[in-house]
């Protein structure tokens, strides 16, 4: 799949954006984290592990609604990653 001339997994799904000014390109959902990837091209995966299950069922949510996941990320999880990818 390719987006604005950049590529994304197809296993990832593309954010909502529903504000049109995220930092967030598209998004993968598993059983116990999310992986996120910004539109640098970084991807990044949150897990139960780190930075724990509370905030990566709320990234969840916030990816699923397709609004406020960067936003969240960066006021309280920030660098609190289990992996760059």
């Amino acid at each position: 799949m390719v987006t604005s001339g950049r590529k994304i997994n197809l296993i990832m799904k593309p954010y909502g954006n529903s504000a049109g000014d995220s930092g967030v390109r598209a998004y993968e959902i598993a059983r116990e984290s999310i992986k996120v990837k910004f539109l640098s091209g970084e991807t990044y995966l949150y897990s139960y592990k780190r930075p724990g299950k509370v905030h990566v069922e709320k990234m969840k949510s916030l990816a699923e609604k397709g609004k406020g996941l960067s936003t969240y990320i960066s006021q309280y999880v920030r660098d609190n990653y289990e992996s760059k990818l």
